[in-house]
């Protein structure tokens, strides 16, 4: 193919840029909420509108009390979904800074939901419910605790035992990674019977799944409180055993990379590639779109981790490595395989 296959990115005009304003699809279900925490607003969109920690009525319920490690996008969604049902949620922050910038994006994204209709509490009321702090111990009466540091394995092994150490024995562990093996994260804790996978998708008040993923060790019990969790969120729960990419990520980082090593081939633009799959296979996003929601970043370490595991089918092409080089890590950074605009 002639010329530089990275600059297929940018040339064709039906690449150049996606906005809040681009074609709804299957999963925004039609609605402005949904449409913006996928486009627009990842911490907006739907929840539960019920308070259910603590029910007594028979129905799913969360803990009175959740914990989350990390308050970047994926840990402010996952605090916020909890919030909404009801829970009093506490997120722990590396250090000061980073706690006010988790704090600021809580209130932002909880007002929204308000605005929208996701509940009938004032933002006021859910801004009380969820507090940052610096400490692991913040997280002592938690009932469930859920990591979601960066996909670095070093990191959430630390980040586990830390809270681990100062959890009661009964309470639930466990961790958002969409690829690490759960048995090598549970090899660290003293505990691994009330230690589980919950991977969930971003953004997460929008999307409907949480991967229910279970190791070795993980008890019976866990796993049925986990379901019911996760129905208290008003989302589906599919339960995989510990396993390479679990199903999920093994299967969309399947599709993605395929769909990037046809983009660097010249066989299609980027959004006649989405296309094909929207409108031929009723996918609600197309792989490379997805990809960019996502973060080419965290796709390059997925595959990666794929790569070491399962073999050379999972290597990350060129392009994506490329562009992952030159800081186009998608929606994120403003550019991926698409323009992105915040207006």
């Amino acid at each position: 193919m002639a010329g530089d296959p990275a600059r297929l990115v940018v040339e064709r005009p039906r690449t150049l840029r996606l906005v809040a304003g681009a074609p709804r699809s299957a999963t925004d279900s039609g609605d402005e909420a949904s449409r913006d925490a996928l486009e627009d607003d990842p911490l907006g969109g739907r929840g539960v509108s019920t308070r259910s920690a603590g029910s007594t009525s028979g129905q799913p319920s969360v803990p009175d009390r959740v914990g989350v490690i990390g308050g970047g996008r994926m840990g402010a969604g996952i605090a916020h979904a909890f919030v909404l049902a009801g829970a009093e949620v506490v997120v722990v922050e590396r250090d000061e800074e980073a706690a006010v910038a988790a704090s600021i994006r809580f209130t932002d994204s909880l007002r929204r939901s308000v605005e929208r209709g996701a509940t009938d509490r004032t933002a006021e009321e859910l801004a009380g419910a969820v507090r940052t702090a610096t400490d692991v111990a913040a997280l002592a009466g938690c009932g469930l605790v859920v990591e979601a540091v960066p996909e670095d394995r070093g990191l959430k092994v630390d980040a586990l035992a830390r809270a681990e150490a100062v959890l009661a024995p009964d309470a639930a562990l466990a961790t958002n990674t969409s690829s690490i093996s759960i048995d090598d994260l549970a090899a660290a804790l003293a505990r691994p019977q009330r230690f589980v996978g919950l991977h969930f998708f971003n953004p997460v008040p929008a999307s409907q799944l949480v991967e229910v993923v279970t190791g070795t060790a993980t008890e019976p019990g866990l796993i049925d409180d986990a379901r019911a969790w996760i129905a208290a969120l008003g989302k589906t729960a599919v339960v995989v055993r510990d396993s390479p990419g679990f199903a999920s990520s093994r299967l969309g980082v399947a599709l993605g990379l395929e769909a990037i090593r046809m983009l660097e081939e010249g066989v299609a633009s980027a959004a006649d590639i989405d296309a094909a799959m929207e409108l031929g296979y009723r996918h609600p996003i197309g792989p490379l779109r997805t990809t960019d929601l996502v973060g080419l970043d965290v796709r390059l370490g997925i595959a990666e981790e794929l790569r070491r595991e399962l073999g050379e089918r999972f290597a990350p092409p060129e392009l994506l490595r490329r562009l992952v080089a030159d800081g186009h890590l998608g929606r994120k950074s403003g550019r991926g395989f698409y323009e992105w605009s915040e207006q």
